[in-house]
């Protein structure tokens, strides 16, 4: 992958969902509901100057959200930041960069 490309998408990981899972509470806030069912089901990533991460996440019985979030580099020592983010998504729809 070249630097700044976006990746293939990916079977999600168990890192994967705990990058999720740590900025969960964030889009709960941002949408001001909680969601009972967390579950990530692929990703791709994109290196920058740190590293993008964008993940289809299953939210509901056949409701989905897209996750864009940020990792610094390590030496910056910060926490996953949830750049952006889409709702109203299916299981069907295409991991694209936003």
């Amino acid at each position: 992958m070249m630097c700044g490309g976006v990746s293939a998408a990916r079977p999600a990981t168990e890192e994967t969902q705990k990058i999720a899972d740590e900025v969960k509470s964030q889009l709960e806030e941002k949408e001001n509901r909680k969601f009972p069912v967390f579950k990530t089901m692929e990703f791709k990533s994109q290196v920058v100057a740190g590293t993008n991460y964008f993940i289809k996440v299953l939210v509901g019985e056949e409701e989905f959200v897209h996750l864009r979030v940020f990792r610094s580099l390590p030496h910056e020592n910060k926490p996953l930041v949830l750049s952006d983010y889409q709702t109203n998504k299916t299981k069907n729809d295409e991991l694209k960069y936003f």
